[in-house]
């Protein structure tokens, strides 16, 4: 019988320091001490310890220290050993994050089918395809190192506005706001489009735009629709497109179907009036040629088709263009660019990047704009520009401007998503790269003295160490953080304490946010100097925020290997002089104890002797009233150095 309620205390009192020791894992976790907090876990582990929360917590501290291996080792662990419907989701996403991390992209997929499952309502499923997930999460995140500044644009109306092209100053766009003519397309009940250009006048930091004007040359717009303007650099020829009208331009002409078709025009600016208006040679009574686009050079002209022998609905052609107004036989641009889909709205860019619209190639749905250096590279692959450019919906017409004098990460598109003003809107779009620093100075907090080789770290809010360095010869460190985060910087050296501190970034380009850090030493005249060491009323266990100060201890006696100490524990005066003898003995020797049990050699800790309230600090003795923080001044303990 004493046999076995021996083996019962036994069996509590190691429950008893597996629960304490989980708990000072925990501290140690959520102060962004992950490898401390993976010492401790994986200590509690082997004493017999395996919940869910140790081993999802092991996972995290290698996550959150992108040890990708370690983190999805113990998450595989925790799922096979608790199963999926017992674990909290997001555990499930952090394994799928980490086993794209090692590449295994198929179990991510596998276990990404489970997340849905689970989350179907969680915006990181959104447009989920199995064989593409990686590149959806991609796509539908905004660039953090970019601030993308979207304007819808003041003159848009409650009508289709849409495909900017800026020469001289003037932005040309399509719009059916004309409601003077009576006429509605059939297709959204909206007047036909006309070209309308607007006045931009730009100054350092600001945009103005002018009223838009309807373009009232003589034939350039007709009772139908035109649109989508490419102009020379000279400024003297335009391209555009319109109906397959008549030489009268007062009717439409139709196919065989009863389709009318869209043709390619070219006007020549005469005495500042878009005149001459000639239908190119490669149009077609019973297909479409549309979307005008020019090479820098001028040399070549791009556009939409979708004539026999295209590869999808609607391609990309090119022709060269020779003695200024002859044609060379219209080029599919081929699959690197076209698919079974739609590919519309070409452009060209200055540096020759070429920007189109597409809805076959990898998207967030319906039209998305995409970029390819198919013109340097005839191998190149399409890459989509992703949000915020774009989204669920339309998006289309992307032009960048390409003046000497102009901002490069500037210009525009047309979108039709929600919240706009019409049924399609011209958004401008300013990209400049964001970026701040964070940077300061590593100090000794109690002299002010610069520390050098103190290792500081960059944490960004969801707890993941990003960047790692050590402040040079003269205590500066300096990280590169992104634009509207929120970081955790945090200070650490061998025998100080660690100091850390909060960072918000905002939206300001190269913005510098100063932070000092203070680390304060542990080692003072021949002393390990902490926190006080707080215990229970009437008790002599140490607690696990004690056991969270007494770490401090561990890590100077495990940096100076040689080192022994003495250990002194006081009391104040409040309760029996004999009573507070015996207590503060068992604190001193508790608290030696504890620092033998992480691994302290019990030789190295020369003694542990309670001194009661003999030894007071001021005149807080029996009898004399007292505040309580005075009488705090007095319950201390105390590490002497013996031996370095």
């Amino acid at each position: 019988m004493m046999k076995s309620k021996f083996l019962i205390l036994i069996f509590v009192l190691s429950s008893t320091v597996m629960i304490a020791q989980e708990k000072l894992a925990d501290k140690f976790f959520s102060n962004f001490g992950y490898v401390k907090a993976t010492e401790l876990y994986e200590e509690v582990l082997k004493k017999g310890d395996t919940s869910l929360h140790v081993l999802t917590r092991l996972g995290d501290c290698y996550y959150n220290n992108s040890k990708s291996e370690k983190a999805a080792y113990w998450y595989d662990l925790a799922l096979k050993t608790y199963g999926k419907d017992d674990i909290n989701p997001e555990y499930i996403y952090k394994y799928i994050q980490s086993l794209r991390s090692l590449g295994q992209y198929e179990e991510a997929d596998t276990w990404m089918k489970t997340f849905m499952a689970i989350q179907n309502n969680d915006t990181r499923i959104k447009g989920y395809n199995p064989e593409n997930i990686a590149k959806y999460n991609e796509l539908a995140s905004s660039d953090k190192n970019k601030v993308v500044k979207l304007q819808n644009l003041p003159f848009n109306s409650k009508y289709s506005d849409f495909g900017s092209y800026i020469h001289d100053g003037q932005l040309y766009f399509a719009s059916s706001r004309n409601t003077d003519d009576k006429k509605l397309y059939s297709w959204n009940q909206e007047p036909f489009l006309d070209i309308y250009q607007v006045s931009v006048e730009k100054d350092v930091d600001t945009v103005t735009y002018g009223s838009p004007d309807f373009i009232s040359a003589k034939k350039l717009n007709t009772d139908f629709h035109e649109a989508s303007v490419a102009i020379t650099n000279d400024g003297n020829t335009m391209y555009f497109t319109r109906d397959n009208v008549g030489k009268s331009t007062k009717k439409v002409k139709y196919d065989k179907k009863g389709t009318t078709h869209l043709k390619l025009y070219r006007a020549t600016l005469v005495d500042g009036q878009w005149t001459n208006i000639i239908e190119l040679p490669f149009n077609d009574e019973v297909f479409s040629t549309g979307h005008p686009a020019l090479s820098p050079d001028n040399k070549k002209l791009y556009f939409v088709s979708d004539r026999e022998g295209g590869i999808g609905g609607t391609d990309i052609y090119v022709v060269d263009i020779t003695n200024g107004n002859e044609y060379s036989e219209p080029q599919n641009l081929g699959e690197g660019i076209n698919t079974e889909g739609r590919e519309m709205f070409p452009f060209v860019a200055k540096d020759s990047t070429f920007y189109f619209s597409s809805d076959g190639h990898l998207n967030l749905g319906l039209l998305d704009i995409f970029k390819s250096n198919i013109i340097k590279d005839e191998n190149a692959e399409p890459e989509n520009l992703g949000a915020p450019y774009n989204s669920g919906y339309d998006d289309f017409a992307y032009f960048k401007n390409t003046s000497e004098a102009e901002n490069e990460h500037t210009g525009y598109f047309s979108s039709n998503r929600p919240d706009g003003q019409g049924s399609d809107d011209i958004y401008s779009f300013d990209a400049s790269i964001c970026i701040q620093m964070i940077k300061g100075i590593t100090r000794d907090l109690n002299t002010n003295e610069v520390l050098s080789g103190v290792t500081v770290k960059l944490i960004n809010e969801v707890g993941k160490i990003i960047a790692e360095i050590e402040s040079d010869e003269n205590g500066s460190y300096e990280f590169t953080a992104d634009c509207n985060s929120t970081y955790t910087v945090i200070a650490s050296k061998e025998d100080y304490k660690d100091d850390q501190k909060k960072v918000t970034t905002d939206n300001e380009h190269e913005k510098v946010s100063e932070v000092d850090l203070y680390l304060e030493p542990l080692i003072t005249d021949s002393q390990i100097v902490i926190n006080p060491i707080f215990f229970d009323f009437d008790k002599w266990n140490i607690r696990t925020d004690a056991q969270y100060e007494l770490e401090n201890i561990v890590d100077v006696m495990r940096a100076h290997p040689t080192m022994v100490i003495k250990i002194e524990s006081h009391t104040d005066s409040r309760g029996r002089d004999k009573y507070n003898m015996k207590l503060s003995d068992r604190r001193a020797k508790s608290t030696m104890e504890y620092i033998i049990s992480r691994g302290i050699a019990p030789e190295r800790i020369e003694s542990a002797i309670g001194y009661g309230e003999s030894q007071l600090l001021n005149e807080c003795s029996n009898g004399v009233k007292c505040s309580e923080e005075k009488h705090q001044l007095n319950r201390r303990s105390y590490f002497y150095i013996l031996k370095e």
